[in-house]
């Protein structure tokens, strides 16, 4: 089970954030154009919500079922372990809830421009994070 949920979050985070980058350059897009705020910007911002979500449910999934899981706590000196097991999660969790908050403004907001504007800013914020803490070692 380890290794089949390892290879899951390894090979959606691809899509993740593809489908986050996408929401992002869309709302930037909409915001500069000033472009009526449609179902299809909507739907492409619920896309990238879906997507960090299903790969936090699954990371969280891999943290616990982890064989190195116990094994590494107490082990902060290590960069790598740092990483993996305190860093990633801790600020991915923080960069999801900043995405999650920028989808729930952009529902309340009344004109196009401040909700692609709270797409923008959230969801932008919460990529910089993801992508701060990729541990792109084990990726290429």
């Amino acid at each position: 089970m380890y290794t089949f949920v390892q290879k899951f979050h390894s090979g959606w985070a691809y899509l993740a954030l593809l489908l986050l980058v996408f929401a992002v350059v869309n709302s930037f897009l909409g915001k500069t154009s000033k472009k009526e705020f449609t179902a299809k910007d909507r739907k492409i911002a619920l896309f990238g919500l879906i997507a960090t979500h299903i790969q936090l449910v699954v990371g969280l999934i891999l943290y616990f079922v982890s064989p190195l899981g116990s094994a590494s706590i107490g082990q902060m000196a290590e960069s790598d372990v740092r990483l993996t097991w305190l860093e990633h999660p801790l600020i991915n969790i923080l960069a999801i809830v900043l995405i999650t908050i920028g989808w729930s403004k952009h529902k309340k907001a009344a004109t196009s421009e401040a909700k692609f504007n709270s797409i923008f800013i959230f969801y932008g914020l919460g990529l910089l994070l993801i992508l701060s803490r990729i541990p792109w070692k084990l990726w290429f």
